[in-house]
């Protein structure tokens, strides 16, 4: 093998990517009836969405798979190797078969395609060859551009791969609407990691409550308000009234105003300098919202008093601890 050393690298990159664009715009193209039979056949599936494939087709699967599983449609990846050898008894009849495979002629995924009509399994094909082994066994066939590789050999699978994938995501994403999946039902299937603490996460988890949510009654004096600041680190403190109810809010920027109208420090109580009507939020509200409310205004807050259905004051959330939380 000779190395190309004088090759234009930047050159090379957009032609590949240039390549795989061209190979998604073919394969929009070549959406039919077949791929809207599709989404209604796995949408009345009664059991689930197996997807087989072998080598980068089999990558292309199982990412299909995944994507299928976390927007609502039980689906998994079964390796046709591994079928062969009793991965089939995971199949049973309600289930649906999606194969991929560019030429359709896959030795190791054709050699599961009886044992999938003996358990008359309905199978799709996502394939470029409608006369292939694999299109002639399927109910449907998804036909895919039999597009060129953008491997200057035309071998290694990568136009055709990024034809599959955008191909399987759009059968996802189509399945998805149309089953009316929504954030509360991807919530659920996604707990962990940013996106569950996105959809997941309540203002009552991250809002500082108890001891250590910073607030004062009605009628403290300037003084103390500002040493309950300072002991909370928190920046603000929410006023209350003798039942607990939230009546206002004393933030860093309520000083700076009362002591640039040159206002008399010893001689003020906290009604005095405190905003009446800040923006607050609920503790069953999603944090990730509360957390958008303090970064769109058109001055961003750094803290959102937190008060109950019955007006008490409940919690602050920070904008610092939202952060942590990676909100």
């Amino acid at each position: 093998m000779t190395p190309v050393s004088r090759l234009d690298i930047r050159r090379e990159i957009r032609r590949v990517i240039g390549l795989e664009a061209d190979a998604l715009r073919r394969t929009a193209a070549a959406v039919d009836g077949a791929y809207e039979k599709a989404v209604r056949w796995m949408a009345a599936c009664r059991g689930k969405v197996v997807l087989v494939g072998v080598g980068k087709s089999g990558l292309i699967a199982q990412k299909v798979a995944a994507t299928l599983a976390s927007t609502g449609t039980p689906a998994l990846y079964l390796h046709p190797t591994e079928a062969l050898h009793g991965g089939l008894g995971v199949l049973q009849k309600s289930d649906l078969v999606l194969a991929i495979g560019k030429s359709g002629e896959s030795e190791e995924l054709n050699a599961m395609l009886p044992g999938l009509k003996r358990l008359g399994v309905r199978l799709l094909a996502l394939t470029a060859r409608r006369d292939s082994t694999l299109g002639r066994k399927a109910d449907l066939v998804l036909l895919l551009p039999d597009v060129a590789e953008a491997c200057p050999l035309n071998l290694a699978p990568t136009a055709s791969t990024a034809a599959a994938l955008a191909a399987g995501d759009a059968l996802a994403v189509a399945l998805m609407r149309l089953r009316g999946f929504d954030s509360d039902g991807f919530a659920r299937n996604h707990p962990a990691g940013l996106l569950g603490r996105r959809l997941n996460l309540a203002v009552a988890d991250v809002m500082r409550s108890g001891s250590r949510n910073p607030k004062v009654r009605l009628g403290t004096s300037f003084r103390h308000t500002l040493e309950e600041i300072t002991r909370q680190h928190a920046g603000a403190v929410s006023v209350v009234d003798g039942r607990g109810r939230f009546v206002g809010l004393v933030a860093d920027f309520d000083i700076r105003r009362a002591l640039e109208k040159g206002l008399d420090p010893r001689r003020l109580a906290v009604a005095d300098v405190m905003n009446r009507r800040p923006t607050t939020a609920r503790p069953e509200h999603l944090a990730s919202d509360a957390a958008r409310v303090m970064k769109e205004r058109r001055q961003p807050l750094s803290v959102l008093p937190v008060v109950d259905a019955r007006g008490r004051s409940v919690g602050m959330l920070l904008d610092h601890d939202l952060r942590a939380y990676g909100l």
